[in-house]
């Protein structure tokens, strides 16, 4: 596309005028990087580009939230109360009765329960109505350029974002998203927008920001495309015998991949409450009650709710906020 000289030099001007707001990326060397890289790579116009970086502004309050030293983390009675509450439960079931068409079409094409489907979306967005107040563009700038830790990362998220709104027709600088740049009813990231989020209704945009339909067939994707499988148990009780060591349980992040059979974790002393397939994987999960410890053999089904966020404390209270709504626990 050949630009004629009136519209540069509308362009320049724009450009000159947004540059004079405040601290924005216009002239950022990393942010000439990223607009090099788009121009050769996927097209872009640079004028445009450079237009939108002058757009973007530094937030500190960005870089305050992503820097702040992580909690400790809550024993399992007090984080599972955050999400299990009469509140949650109810705007859920508020939320499955709106949306029981969509969601019974999601769970009969992809074979995820409607339960899982608006669990996820309750715990991450509140049902849609807690989903950030940051513009994604200021967001995932500010974390590219001035957050050196993490800047690769948050580089690609902006440039998956930038095409993203490219080919949906998407005003960039317009959508909104948390502090980290994830968007819509269920906190979707550019790259996973990108790989997951369809058009659930067919009207040939993808929006998970306003269009519950289209979140709602995307988070199921999501769990399909991780592998989920339907009608498969999630998750069993089990009993623990005096002494089993700590290493037999999870312990964080990396270990959430089920390895050794519940035959194998059986003859460690951690036994299923009801009848498994002995040769299923899984992994043995122990959380803290006020008084004692409960005891959980997490399955396949259950890793791949840990795919949505990294934590079987997360997936447990998804697992457990499904079963309530769907009347399954009291």
């Amino acid at each position: 596309m050949h630009h004629c000289v009136k519209c540069l030099a509308l362009l320049s001007c724009l450009w000159a005028t947004l540059s004079c707001a405040g601290e924005n990326y216009g002239e950022h060397p990393a942010a000439q990087v990223v607009i090099e890289e788009l121009v050769k790579e996927e097209g872009f116009e640079r004028e445009e580009l450079v237009i939108l970086f002058s757009d973007a502004q530094r937030k500190d309050s960005i870089l305050e939230a992503i820097s702040r030293p992580a909690e400790k983390t809550k024993p399992w009675y007090e984080y599972r109360g955050i999400f299990l509450t009469e509140q949650r439960e109810d705007e859920g079931l508020a939320f499955y009765e709106e949306h029981r068409e969509t969601l019974e079409r999601a769970e009969r094409e992809m074979g995820v329960p409607a339960e899982i489907i608006v669990a996820i979306i309750g715990v991450e967005t509140y049902y849609g109505r807690i989903t950030g107040s940051y513009r994604v563009l200021d967001a995932l700038s500010t974390l590219a350029f001035d957050y050196p830790r993490r800047s690769p990362f948050f580089t690609s998220e902006l440039k998956h974002y930038l095409i993203l709104a490219r080919d949906q027709g998407f005003a960039p600088g317009d959508l909104k998203g948390s502090y980290a740049g994830a968007m819509g009813y269920g906190q979707f990231m550019p790259s996973s927008y990108r790989s997951y989020a369809i058009d659930f209704d067919g009207d040939g945009v993808i929006d998970i920001w306003n269009n519950p339909v289209d979140a709602i067939g995307s988070v199921a994707n999501y769990f399909v495309r991780h592998g989920w499988r339907s009608g498969e148990t999630v998750v069993v009780a089990a009993n623990a015998e005096p002494g089993v060591p700590d290493d037999v349980f999870v312990q964080g992040r990396s270990d959430l991949k089920p390895e050794h059979t519940v035959a194998e974790f059986a003859a460690k002393g951690v036994t299923a409450r009801e009848a498994v397939d002995p040769e299923a994987v899984a992994t043995a999960m122990k959380f803290e009650l006020e008084d004692g410890y409960e005891y959980w053999l997490g399955l396949h089904n259950f890793y791949v709710i840990t795919r949505y966020n990294h934590s079987a404390m997360y997936a447990m209270s998804v697992y457990q906020l499904s079963r309530r709504l769907a009347g399954l626990e009291p």
